[in-house]
């Protein structure tokens, strides 16, 4: 049984079909890839199996329960937690008020002081800023910790939507060993991101969507030689 199945996905937005049968599978321990041209729905995807929008048609299923209708809050009750494009963090509020707020879920609200030193060990220069307003951090401090605020709950797996947008190249490289360090510690991650030859050499599976339809999917080794996405989305002839 997959940890996380998706079976023919339709999302409108109002009368604005946005997908039209979108099919994912995910492993437990996988980093399986999402990506796509802008406008593709890979977000649309994410927050529906994420719970922030409810789909018109089709099925979730985490750990063989269907959880499509359920609210983004149960689903992260039942380990799947969404790193959301934009971070949204809570700017007025320091670091550690963010991180006890990512804490107060039922699966991780007896370890939260617990997992709080555990991010300030994994994130230094969270740790340093503790005390200090969160809308006052740097971009990549920010995606540091809407990152470390998801994993205060203690999640199964991690939906990351575009985690290295906005941030510097020197950033953007920390982003993916944060990835792969997640991924070391048992934590299953679907991302979607802009950078497509960094997430395909980082992920084990990779599904390409285009215009709300999954056109491409396989190992990501695979994907990344399709002379189709070689031509559309890495700029190679």
């Amino acid at each position: 049984m997959s940890l996380l199945k998706v079976r023919n996905l339709h999302v409108s937005y109002g009368d604005f079909k946005v997908l039209h049968g979108i099919d994912l599978d995910v492993e437990k321990g996988e980093i399986v890839v999402i990506v796509g041209a802008n406008g593709a729905g890979k977000t649309t995807t994410m927050k529906a199996i994420s719970g922030i929008l409810h789909a018109t048609d089709g099925t979730v299923e985490l750990h063989g329960e269907r959880i499509e209708r359920k609210i983004s809050r149960e689903i992260v009750e039942r380990g799947l937690v969404l790193v959301p494009e934009g971070r949204h963090i809570f700017p007025v509020m320091t670091v550690r008020e963010n991180l006890l707020v990512g804490g107060q879920v039922s699966r991780s609200r007896a370890r939260v002081h617990e997992n709080l030193e555990k991010m300030e060990q994994r994130f230094p220069i969270l740790g340093e800023r503790f005390t200090q307003l969160a809308g006052t951090l740097s971009g990549g401090e920010q995606q540091m910790l809407a990152i470390a605020r998801a994993l205060m709950s203690e999640p199964e797996i991690l939906l990351m939507d575009e985690p290295s947008i906005g941030l510097s190249p020197l950033m953007t490289l920390r982003v993916f060993e944060m990835v792969r360090e997640i991924n070391a510690l048992g934590i299953t991650v679907v991302l979607v991101e802009q950078n497509v030859v960094q997430s395909l050499e980082l992920a084990t599976r990779a599904y390409v969507i285009a215009e709300g339809r999954v056109v491409f999917h396989g190992p990501a080794s695979e994907i990344r030689g399709h002379a189709d996405v070689k031509r559309a989305y890495l700029g190679e002839a």
